[in-house]
C-alpha cells in the first residue's frame, strides 16, 4: 500500500524550510527553489501546497505565530494560577523578544514581512495576521482590568499604554537582532516600564 501522506505535516515541513532560509538569506531573497531543496522536496510540491511566494509567506508567518503564542502560554503558566495582568502582560512581551532561534526568527521574519508589504501590493493584501491590533486590544483589557482593580498608576491610560508597550517591545527586539543591546537589557527596559505603569503608591 502507498504511504499516508500527513498534508499538514508536509506543510509545517515546508514553513519550518521558509524559516530557515528567510532567517539566513533575509525574506526579500526567499524563492520557492530555495525552499524545496531546503526541505528535501520537489518544487512542484512546494506550489502544490502553496501555488505562491506570498501563501507560502504567510503560512510560515502563521506557523511562527503559533510557537509565539506557545511561549507567551508558557511565561503565563509560568507566573502560577490565576496570574495578575502585568505578569500576563510581561510574559507577552518577553516572549517577543529575540531570545533564541524560534523568537529571533518570528521578530526578523514579522519584521521583514511588514516592510516588504510597503512596496508590493500582493503582500499588503495578505496581511500576516487575520487581526493585526490583537496584541494590542489584549494588553489594553489587561491594563484596564488592573486599572479598574487599583492594581496601576493613578491616571494610567489602557490604550495609549499597551500602543507605546507593544512599539517599544518591537523596537527593542529590532535593537537586539542588530546588536546594540542584549536580550537582558531589553527585558530590563520592558520591565523598568511595567514598574512605572503598575506603581501605584501604596
Amino acid at each position: 500500500m502507498p504511504k499516508r501522506v500527513d498534508h499538514e505535516e508536509r506543510r509545517s515541513q515546508i514553513a519550518e524550510a521558509l524559516i530557515r532560509v528567510a532567517a539566513a538569506r533575509g525574506l526579500h531573497a526567499v524563492g520557492l527553489r530555495d525552499v524545496a531543496a531546503e526541505a528535501g522536496v520537489s518544487l512542484r510540491l512546494v506550489q502544490y501546497y502553496f501555488e505562491t511566494k506570498e501563501k507560502l509567506l504567510l503560512h510560515g508567518l502563521q506557523h511562527l505565530v503559533d510557537g509565539f503564542t506557545a511561549r507567551v502560554a508558557a511565561g503565563i503558566s509560568a507566573a502560577g494560577t490565576n496570574p495578575c495582568p502585568r505578569a500576563v502582560i510581561e510574559a507577552l512581551l518577553l516572549a517577543a523578544l529575540p531570545a533564541d532561534e524560534e523568537s529571533r526568527a518570528f521578530h526578523l521574519l514579522h519584521t521583514s514581512y511588514t516592510l516588504l508589504a510597503v512596496t508590493d501590493p500582493a503582500l499588503a493584501a495578505q496581511p500576516p495576521f487575520t487581526n493585526a491590533r490583537a496584541a494590542e486590544d489584549a494588553v489594553t483589557a489587561l491594563l484596564r482590568k488592573a486599572v479598574e482593580a487599583g492594581q496601576a498608576s493613578p491616571g494610567t491610560d489602557p490604550g495609549a499604554e499597551a500602543a507605546a508597550l507593544l512599539a517599544m517591545s518591537a523596537g527593542l527586539g529590532t535593537s537586539v537582532l542588530a546588536g546594540y543591546r542584549t536580550t537582558e537589557s531589553a527585558a530590563a527596559v520592558l520591565r523598568h516600564q511595567l514598574d512605572r505603569i503598575f506603581a501605584t503608591g501604596d
